[in-house]
């Protein structure tokens, strides 16, 4: 018989496979309660998300245009809830500029402290928390730490732990305590200390380097083109900063750096708000220095504008006088009567460009107010940034952008 050729063809044997959609959040710890991610996986690397903000039923927008012009100030404390004088600069900067008027020097140089202690509290809160949900514990406390120091001298200042209500149209509440400079001077030598500490245990920590370098990278084109700012946005490589580029308030009169990253990964976005740490403390300390230059008794020494219009009279005119309490009354009851107009006025805030967008038809009340919120910007840049990553990847990448969800209520 002949031989029977045995060769057979060597097929593959395909297993029939699709992806899987996982939802991640709201509920998750690391989506801060609001997130919802729509992910499509293959296995564990992400093909394709869908990001959805979702609601906390705020309506900061409509709850501003029911109120007075004056209303509006708690509303913009629960924005960015992590910084809220930051807010409440830039509301007052927005009405001001409608109004014509100028603060004096004093309450300018006021506005930068405060503000610079609440982008202080800002960034120490944002890595503490991305430290945390690695793993990393300890700089987490260490730095909240910090944080309770910064709160504290805020506190003592605005007479409230978080939501403060400081600022007002024309002003402030009240101007610098009388141990305001010695109690940030003594404090904020203490938070650079704890910054290196925790510096320290992070920079050279494998798990962490790891977790955080090459994950989560934003180019600089992407990081352009969907609106990103703040450190999301220096953190890709760009040299944005409102302080430096638009200069409002004394920001012109202080010397600092605006710090750049150069990948656009969770690592440099975690050092440029370390860094701007270094940089807010020295803007405070330059500013008490030319708080104190001022001359006692000169118009550069008031806090507040004299002008019976926009701000509120003296508790002892209230209650002594009739010209003082009609007018009190007038304020409270009826609001500033802002001439018609639109203006757009931005700030630098915790997390990016704040700006302000009012509309006065003439009146005690706003007619529209909108608000551009950095946090919902770089939102939008986490489906560029966590595409093609694993699905650890998501907690370190949506950590650095500092998600506060009162900025991305709609």
């Amino acid at each position: 018989m002949e031989p029977v050729d045995l060769d057979f063809e060597e097929t593959e044997l395909e297993l029939p496979s699709e992806p899987m959609t996982l939802n991640m959040g709201p509920s998750h710890p690391a989506m801060h309660g609001t997130i919802r991610m729509v992910l499509t996986l293959d296995g564990e690397n992400i093909k394709h998300v869908d990001v959805q903000p979702g609601y906390l039923h705020r309506a900061f927008e409509k709850m501003s245009e029911r109120g007075t012009w004056q209303q509006v100030f708690p509303y913009t404390d629960r924005l960015n809830y992590v910084s809220p004088l930051l807010n409440n600069v830039g509301y007052a900067m927005a009405v001001e500029k409608l109004l014509g008027v100028t603060v004096p020097r004093k309450c300018q140089l006021l506005r930068v402290a405060l503000g610079e202690l609440s982008r202080i509290s800002d960034h120490l809160t944002c890595n503490g928390a991305m430290a945390m949900e690695l793993g990393a514990f300890t700089p987490f406390l260490w730095l909240l730490k910090a944080r309770e120091w910064v709160w504290e001298a805020c506190e003592e200042q605005t007479g409230a732990r978080m939501t403060h209500s400081f600022f007002r149209i024309g002003g402030a509440a009240f101007g610098p305590t009388e141990g305001f400079d010695a109690q940030v001077r003594g404090m904020l030598p203490k938070v650079l200390e704890v910054v290196a500490e925790s510096e320290s245990l992070l920079l050279k920590n494998r798990i962490f380097l790891d977790r955080t370098q090459g994950v989560g990278i934003l180019p600089r084109e992407t990081a352009i083109a969907m609106g990103a700012s703040g450190p999301v946005l220096r953190g890709s490589g760009v040299d944005y900063d409102v302080r430096k580029d638009k200069p409002y308030l004394t920001y012109d009169e202080v010397d600092f750096e605006v710090p750049v990253g150069e990948d656009g990964d969770t690592f440099d976005r975690f050092m440029v708000r370390l860094e701007e740490i270094r940089q807010s403390v020295r803007i405070v300390e330059q500013t008490l220095d030319l708080m104190k230059k001022i001359k006692p008794g000169s118009p550069d020494d008031e806090i507040n504008i004299r002008d019976p219009r926009i701000v509120l009279p003296p508790k002892s005119e209230v209650y002594s006088t009739i010209e003082g309490t009609i007018n009190h009354f007038k304020l409270i009851m009826e609001g500033i009567h802002v001439p018609p107009g639109e203006v757009y006025q931005y700030t630098e805030g915790g997390n990016g460009e704040l700006g302000f967008f009012l509309v006065s038809r003439g009146g005690g009340n706003p007619w529209r107010v909108r608000v551009r919120a950095p946090c919902f910007l770089s939102l939008q840049c986490v489906q560029s940034m966590i595409t093609g990553e694993m699905i650890a990847d998501i907690v370190p990448a949506f950590g650095s952008i500092n998600m506060i969800g009162g900025e991305c209520d709609r």
